[in-house]
């Protein structure tokens, strides 16, 4: 952590709020590895708070926080509390560093928000959607993309910066580098490995025009884009009939969802998915819950 005693300058004047601001940037990139669009998302609430507030940073109080919340009160609460998120990791960053005496958001609740269950595909739906016949190189790719989303559970981000050394047929095993820059080694199943083979052994050579080491490339060779991918799961849905909003992430929630409802541990889930706390992975029990609910009620005899 950075160490502010060992500092040169201090923290007054007209910069300072400025100069405490790059310091946490700093820290949350350098320190804790966030990538650089989370960095962004901490330092657009911290700055839109400083504007509004009008006051140093450092002589903050908890009335000061309650007005800049009611200030944005018209915002979903799922945004107030990312907000408010922002401000009690800046807080705890500056008491850590002595710099303040106690964080001024300690005393204040975030405000509740309905959980959203997240849409998934039923069994049938995804054998559906990964019936794929490969014909060419982009029906192999395509098949290699899908089965690996559905079998991993991978972000697409880490699914398009996937490279050749990040992959081991023989072992059935990939390894993604997931946010803050933290490794996971994920499993694969038979499908997606078959599939992976199918495609990088007999096909991806025809689109490697640039000599590059990404395991998915476009047609020019390149690295694709999350929007293809969005696009290239959107069309084979319709192709196939299924009426489904599909994103990427319906494919990773359909892998916890379809573990969970196996009987997977939720920490190993949690593990797999690489979600850094417990609580996020918990949603997939409100999934299982809410079907073990309707199966009852739908075929218990004495219902």
């Amino acid at each position: 952590m950075l160490n502010f005693k060992d500092k040169c300058y201090n923290y007054s004047g007209d910069n300072m709020d400025n100069k405490l601001i790059e310091d946490y940037e700093k820290y949350l990139s350098l320190e804790r590895n966030y990538s650089p669009n989370t960095v962004k998302a901490y330092l657009n609430d911290i700055n839109n708070f400083n504007i509004f507030i009008k006051k140093d940073l450092l002589n903050i109080s908890p009335m000061d926080i309650h007005n800049y919340l009611k200030h944005i009160s018209n915002l979903s609460a799922k945004t107030i509390s990312h907000n408010l998120s922002s401000l009690k990791n800046f807080y705890n960053y500056l008491q850590k560093n002595e710099l303040i005496n106690y964080n001024p958001t300690d005393e204040i609740d975030r405000p509740k928000i309905e959980q959203k269950i997240p849409e998934f595909l039923s069994l049938e739906e995804v054998s559906n959607l990964l019936n794929i016949p490969v014909e060419n190189e982009y029906n192999a790719r395509d098949k290699a993309i899908l089965e690996l989303l559905y079998s991993s559970g991978i972000r697409i981000s880490e699914l398009t910066n996937l490279e050749m050394a990040n992959i081991d047929l023989e072992e059935c095993l990939i390894r993604v580098m997931g946010k803050g820059s933290k490794e996971r080694i994920i499993p694969l199943g038979d499908y997606a490995i078959d599939a992976l083979k199918n495609y990088i052994i007999n096909y991806r050579h025809i689109l490697n025009k640039k000599n590059t080491t990404y395991i998915f490339l476009n047609n020019q060779g390149g690295k694709l884009s999350r929007q293809f991918i969005f696009k290239t799961i959107k069309k084979y849905a319709l192709k196939k009939g299924i009426r489904k909003n599909i994103s990427p992430h319906t494919l990773r929630h359909t892998f916890a969802t379809h573990l969970l409802k196996n009987g997977a541990d939720l920490r190993i889930i949690q593990e797999l998915l690489g979600h850094e706390n417990l609580s996020t992975t918990q949603i997939y029990t409100h999934l299982t819950n809410d079907k073990l609910k309707s199966d009852y009620e739908e075929f218990f005899p004495r219902n």
